[in-house]
C-alpha cells in the first residue's frame, strides 16, 4: 500500500515529532508498505502566516503523485489533517496548543495577536470539522485524547509511540547526578529546575542535554544559575549523540522531566527502559500516565521548593533511586508499547 505520512515541519527545528515521523515511516516499510513522508513548512507568526498554512493544506491535492496513487494517509500534526483524502487516519501528536490549553497561560502567543480570538475560533472550527470526519482517530497519549474531548467533543484512542532503539537502553549504576535531556525552551521549565537547586544541598547536581530553541534564552538561564550560586552544580551539554544519551541515562541517579502539560514526552519511557525513575510535576501532562508517585518515581508540586525537596530526597538515598528504577522498568515492560500495535491500529 502507498502511504503518505503528513507532518508539519518547522525548518531547522528537530524534536520528538520528527523522530516519531521517521520511525513510523520505517515501521510501515518493514511491514511491506511503501511509505513517504510529506511535510509542509509551518510558521505560526504573524497570524496571517498561520491562516495561510491552514489554507495551503486545504488546497493541497495529495491523491496521486507522478501517476502513483496514494492509497492511505496518516496525519500527525496541525494543520495537516485539513488536507483532503478519502482514506485518512489521524495519529495526533498535538493540536495548535496556543489555541487550546495554552490559551490562558504565560506560554500563549496567539492571544496577543490582532484578532487572536477570531483565529482561535477558526482553528477550533476547522479542527472539529476535519477531525470529526475521520473514522480512525488516535493520539499519542491520554493527555492529548482528553484535550480533544474537552475542546472539540471528539473521542479518540491512545497509541503510545515506542522510543527509538528500545533495546539499546540499559542501566550501569545510579550515579551522582540528575539527568534532564530535552530541548531548552520555556515549556520544558529548565528554569524551575535551576530555582529548585537553590533549595538543595551541594550534593545535588543536574546535567542538562539538548539544544536551545533560542540562544538568548539559554544565556538567561545560565546567568540566573550564576546569580543564585548554583552554576557550579550544573552541566550544559547541548546536543548529544544517541550513544551519549544511552550512556547518560545508564549512569544518572534519576531523570528530571518537569515540562508543562507535556503531550507525551519520549523522556519518560526512555528513562524507565534505563531502569531509572522519573521526577515530574503534578501539571506535567503525559508523564503522569507513566509515573506512579512513590513507586516509579516522584510527582512533586510545580514550585521550586517542592521540586528541590524531591531532588534532595532521591540524591540522598541510593536505595530509593534503585527502588524507583526497578519499578519503572517493570512498569514500562508491562505496557507493551510496540510498532505492531501502532501500525495495525492506524491501518
Amino acid at each position: 500500500m502507498n502511504i503518505a505520512v503528513l507532518n508539519a515541519q518547522i525548518p531547522l527545528c528537530t524534536g520528538g515529532a520528527e523522530v516519531l515521523a521517521e520511525d513510523l515511516i520505517q515501521a510501515l516499510a518493514e511491514r511491506g508498505h511503501r511509505p513517504a513522508l510529506v511535510t509542509v513548512p509551518f510558521k505560526w507568526y504573524p497570524q496571517q502566516s498561520l491562516i495561510d498554512s491552514m489554507l495551503a493544506c486545504k488546497l493541497l491535492d495529495i491523491s496521486e503523485f507522478n501517476g502513483v496513487r496514494i492509497d492511505k494517509v496518516i496525519a500527525l500534526k496541525f494543520p495537516m489533517w485539513l488536507i483532503e483524502h478519502d482514506d485518512m487516519s489521524l495519529w495526533i501528536l498535538h493540536q495548535h496548543r496556543s489555541a487550546y490549553e495554552l490559551w490562558d497561560t504565560q506560554y500563549n502567543d496567539l492571544a496577543s495577536m490582532p484578532d487572536g480570538h477570531r483565529v482561535r475560533d477558526l482553528i477550533h472550527r476547522e479542527d472539529s470539522r476535519a477531525i470529526a470526519s475521520r473514522e480512525r482517530v488516535f493520539t499519542i497519549s491520554q493527555n492529548v485524547t482528553d484535550r480533544l474531548q474537552k475542546y472539540n467533543c471528539i473521542g479518540s484512542g491512545v497509541l503510545y509511540p515506542p522510543p527509538r532503539a528500545m533495546s539499546e537502553f540499559y542501566c550501569k549504576d545510579y550515579g551522582d547526578f540528575l539527568f534532564f535531556p530535552s530541548r531548552i525552551t520555556p515549556l520544558k521549565r529548565q528554569e524551575l529546575v535551576i530555582e529548585a537547586l537553590a533549595h538543595t544541598s551541594a550534593a545535588v547536581k543536574v546535567v542538562f542535554a539538548g539544544q536551545a530553541d533560542d540562544a538568548s534564552y539559554l544565556a538567561r538561564l545560565q546567568a540566573r544559575a550564576d546569580e543564585i550560586g548554583v552554576d557550579d552544580r550544573i552541566t550544559w551539554l547541548g546536543h548529544i549523540s544517541e550513544q551519549e544519551k544511552f550512556d547518560l541515562y545508564a549512569r544518572c541517579r534519576m531523570v528530571l522531566f518537569p515540562a508543562y502539560n507535556e503531550d507525551y514526552g519520549y523522556i519518560t519511557p526512555e528513562a524507565m527502559l534505563s531502569r531509572k525513575g522519573v521526577l515530574t510535576l503534578d501539571d506535567s501532562g503525559g508523564a503522569l500516565e507513566f509515573v506512579i508517585d512513590g513507586e516509579t518515581g516522584c510527582v512533586a508540586s510545580a514550585d521550586a521548593l517542592a521540586l528541590g525537596e524531591a531532588m534532595e530526597a532521591v540524591c540522598s538515598s541510593d536505595a530509593l533511586a534503585r527502588r524507583y528504577g526497578e519499578s519503572a522498568r517493570s512498569r514500562i515492560d508491562s505496557m507493551d508499547i510496540s510498532w505492531d500495535t501502532v501500525v495495525d491500529s492506524l491501518l
